[in-house]
């Protein structure tokens, strides 16, 4: 996907991009490029597929819910900045919080914001466990999300706790999840929520699938979640 499809196809989905905005991109294109000589961010480094499967697949959240009011997101395990940096270019009006383990890929993250020139964003390098037991954080949220961190068992119980009630947990995936949706029920419950919806799409051009499950937090999610750092992956909620 060259630059002028990803923009025209964006267009088709009603987000329109302005000249800032675009350049705003490829900012963080060559950015991302650089930096990925120096260190491991992502694997993939062709334009074409940055665009595609960084940018345009981090935006389509965009395209079954609205980001056009001013909400605040967190987002887990963020890496190179993806989902959350995409949607704020295209959304300005977001307030973005980005909690990572790793401390080099936060420094990346606030030169980036440094060379996008965008406000309302902040690094948190910490554990999702202890940052979602975090009074200054814990229910906090309007919307939090990740994109391939894990599976849903261990999403939920890292994002759940964010969420403040009638917020919304998204969780994208790269393919159909509803097997993995339905191992996770129990989990989603007992933290609070509730399958809102499910939908699935393909990337224009390599036609891959794509899944995006959003969760609806109908109730406080109980205190003892997240539990210690590691547990929830070694022994998901089931």
């Amino acid at each position: 996907m060259n630059v002028e499809q990803f923009v025209k196809a964006l267009e088709l989905k009603g987000i329109n991009l302005n000249e800032q905005q675009r350049n705003q991109f490829e900012t963080y294109y060559k950015v991302l490029v650089e930096w990925n000589e120096k260190m491991n961010l992502t694997s993939i480094v062709a334009k074409e597929e940055v665009y595609l499967k960084h940018f345009y697949d981090s935006i389509s959240s965009a395209f079954y819910f609205d980001f056009s009011k001013k909400l605040h997101i967190c987002d887990v395990g963020a890496g190179a900045g993806f989902p959350s940096i995409p949607l704020k270019i295209c959304f300005p009006n977001l307030h973005v919080s980005i909690v990572d383990s790793l401390k080099k890929r936060i420094g990346f993250l606030h030169h980036l914001q440094n060379e996008l020139n965008i406000d309302h964003v902040s690094f948190y390098h910490d554990r999702a466990e202890t940052f979602g037991q975090n009074v200054q954080f814990r229910e906090k949220f309007d919307i939090v999300m990740a994109r391939a961190v894990a599976r849903m068992t261990v999403l939920s119980e890292l994002c759940l706790p964010l969420v403040k009630p009638n917020g919304v947990f998204i969780a994208m995936k790269s393919a159909q999840t509803e097997a993995e949706y339905l191992e996770a029920a129990k989990a989603i419950r007992l933290l609070g929520g509730e399958k809102e919806k499910i939908e699935t799409f393909h990337l224009p051009v390599e036609n891959s699938e794509r899944t995006i499950v959003f969760v609806k937090k109908c109730k406080k999610t109980p205190k003892k979640y997240p539990r210690k750092p590691g547990l929830p992956n070694r022994s998901p909620i089931i």
